[in-house]
């Protein structure tokens, strides 16, 4: 229980005290004229209030990942608790901000257009491609994961197929639709019941009688079933990925950056939208070993069930049949409610791209069908084939945004070292994993010869951005200053 208390203490110290400490680092002006007001199109620029901003950005990034990522991270032990609480503040939190501000100041460009600027035109044409294929990934996977859960849940008339059809038609409708229209008025609904699922395990899990065996007492070690192929690091920092930090949240926060009222509300809406699902993630690995009794007992369970029939059972027998139902429609709605903005942030890194203009409908149905032909593809195949990959690319992406976070800050003469610590730890993160993981999505090298070519990675690094420094200092390297 101290251990719960604690993180939740430190999570939200953490947006009080460092969010603060890294929006002044960023240098905030709430004079400045906002990308709702200079480019307004009725369409994707729109002002909107600050509460339905949060509530849309909180739902764009809490998916399955900060759920079931939690539940499969917390199998690595308690070093997961710390994961999540230092991840989000020091990481998440960081490249959420700091990729919305990034856009808002450059009129509302979408994540492969800022990367670019800062890292150079072959990283954006790189970029691109990853990130659009990250979003049509998460598409994918989120029609798949909510259709199942409603199957199972309706009559037999309603199954999978049903409910895979009906979240299909709503992400046409979200995707083409002005964002005011379904996504600004549904997101309160599904808001409410994602935070009341949150807030139902967090009374019981504080106040049921229930002891949270957190193991700390035993040491940091992974409590995985297979360590040998599952190391703690890096492959924890995989699995938790969305509960501490995302690449995925830096395509979805140009969205929203677009429809902020005030710079100084970044900071409520970014970061304090990531520590919220830190929390959501810590609630989770809580509930997950308090329920099942241990991480031995979370491992019998998971040898047998699935993610899914943990989050049913938990939901179910802690909040009774009605609180389990809302809370199942909260896990249910998390999902879509990311799928929705995935497939609208793809179409506006294709109109960017290729400089279309998104305020005609007829413009917006050209880039769309071919990102709606692509998300029906890939939900032609396996569910953990397509999240295997997705959690890769993931972290690779929030490698890259914080890289060109650092340069950011440091071309502007900012400390730069809020957004370079953790690149660096996300670099040797996605490095080693890449040559460590098992085919197809790794090398499958020794750990020991892995981290070591993840430590020359981050050396690789170090050594280019002090190259840039230099050559900018001797005027040799200019960068554009539109923003």
């Amino acid at each position: 229980m101290t251990t719960l208390i604690v993180s939740l203490l430190l999570l939200v110290g953490g947006y009080a005290l460092y969010g603060l400490l890294v929006e002044k680092v960023f240098g905030v002006d709430p004079k400045r004229l906002m990308p709702a007001q200079t480019r307004a199109d009725g369409v994707d620029f729109i002002e909107m209030p600050t509460w339905r901003v949060f509530l849309i950005q909180f739902l764009n990034i809490a998916g399955l990942g900060p759920i079931f990522g939690a539940i499969m991270g917390v199998m690595f032990g308690p070093a997961a608790f710390i994961w999540i609480v230092a991840g989000t503040i020091f990481g998440g939190a960081v490249h959420d901000f700091i990729s919305a501000m990034m856009s808002v100041r450059s009129g509302g460009d979408s994540l492969p257009e800022l990367v670019g600027r800062e890292l150079g035109p072959v990283i954006k044409q790189v970029l691109r491609v990853v990130s659009t294929v990250l979003l049509v990934l998460v598409g994918a996977v989120f029609v798949l994961t909510p259709a199942g859960l409603l199957g199972n849940m309706t009559p037999g008339w309603a199954d999978t197929t049903f409910w895979i059809a009906v979240i299909f038609l709503y992400y046409i409708a979200a995707t083409l639709l002005p964002i005011d229209k379904l996504i600004g008025r549904f997101y309160p609904i599904f808001g409410f019941a994602l935070l009341f699922m949150a807030a139902g395990l967090l009374y019981v899990l504080l106040f049921g009688g229930y002891m949270i065996p957190d193991g700390f007492s035993d040491g940091l070690q992974s409590r995985h079933p297979s360590p040998d192929t599952h190391p703690l690091f890096p492959m924890m920092f995989v699995s938790i990925a969305c509960g501490a930090i995302s690449g995925f949240h830096a395509t979805q926060s140009p969205m929203m950056a677009r429809c902020l009222k005030n710079e100084r509300l970044a900071r409520p809406v970014f970061y304090g939208a990531m520590v919220a699902e830190g929390i959501v993630a810590l609630i989770w690995a809580a509930a997950a070993i308090a329920f099942t009794g241990g991480y031995g007992q979370l491992q019998e369970y998971m040898s047998g069930h699935s993610a899914g029939d943990l989050v049913h059972d938990i939901s179910v027998g802690w909040l009774g049949t009605f609180g389990g139902l809302l809370a199942l429609l909260g896990v249910i709605a998390a999902p879509i409610t990311t799928g929705d903005t995935a497939l609208r942030s793809a179409r506006l890194i294709v109109a960017d791209f290729l400089h279309i203009d998104q305020s005609k409908l007829a413009k917006r149905l050209m880039v769309s069908i071919p990102i709606f032909a692509c998300t029906f593809a890939l939900m032609l195949l396996d569910f953990n084939v397509l999240w295997r990959y997705f959690a890769w690319i993931n972290q690779m992406l929030s490698a890259f945004t914080l890289w060109a976070a650092t340069v950011y800050l440091a071309r502007h003469g900012r400390a730069y070292a809020v957004a370079m610590m953790p690149a660096l730890f996300m670099t040797a993160v996605v490095v080693t994993y890449l040559f460590t993981a098992p085919s197809p999505e790794g090398f499958g090298l020794p750990l020991s010869l892995s981290l070591m070519i993840g430590l020359a990675a981050d050396a690789i690094c170090i050594g280019l951005f002090v190259r840039y420094k230099v050559l900018v200092g001797k005027g040799r390297l200019v960068h554009d200053v539109a923003y």
